[in-house]
């Protein structure tokens, strides 16, 4: 007999992809605020903070494969990534977002609109 997903079913792997891409975003950017250091002591940390983006996308993805299709969860990260990415740049590396790159932001938004379309 087939199971039925919940709402938490649908939902968990995005709040893991959620979390996981806040992680990456600082193992791939967060150094940028520390120039002067050497980059193989930036490299060892960026690695030590992308281990718990692996531990939390991994699930995401198995659980995640059970709702929605791999071109999908990919979809799903995307956003994701693009939205922790703003907050990121804005707040931590006081960087403006500027008009067109918010307009490029919603170009990819549509195409993962199209994405969803059945």
């Amino acid at each position: 007999m087939p199971v039925t997903p919940t709402l938490s079913t649908y939902v968990m792997p995005i709040v893991l992809l959620l979390f996981s891409n806040i992680f990456m975003t600082f193992a791939w950017y967060g150094h940028l605020k520390f120039k002067a250091t050497p980059i193989l002591l930036v490299i060892a940390v960026s690695w030590l903070i992308a281990l718990p983006e692996y531990i939390l996308q991994v699930p995401a993805n198995r659980f995640g494969s059970a709702v929605y299709s791999a071109v999908q969860l990919k979809t799903i990260q995307e956003v994701i990534t693009l939205s922790v990415f703003v907050g990121f740049s804005v707040w931590y590396l006081g960087e403006p977002i500027k008009w067109n790159h918010l307009a490029g932001f919603a170009l990819i938004v549509v195409a993962a609109w199209l994405i969803f379309l059945e």
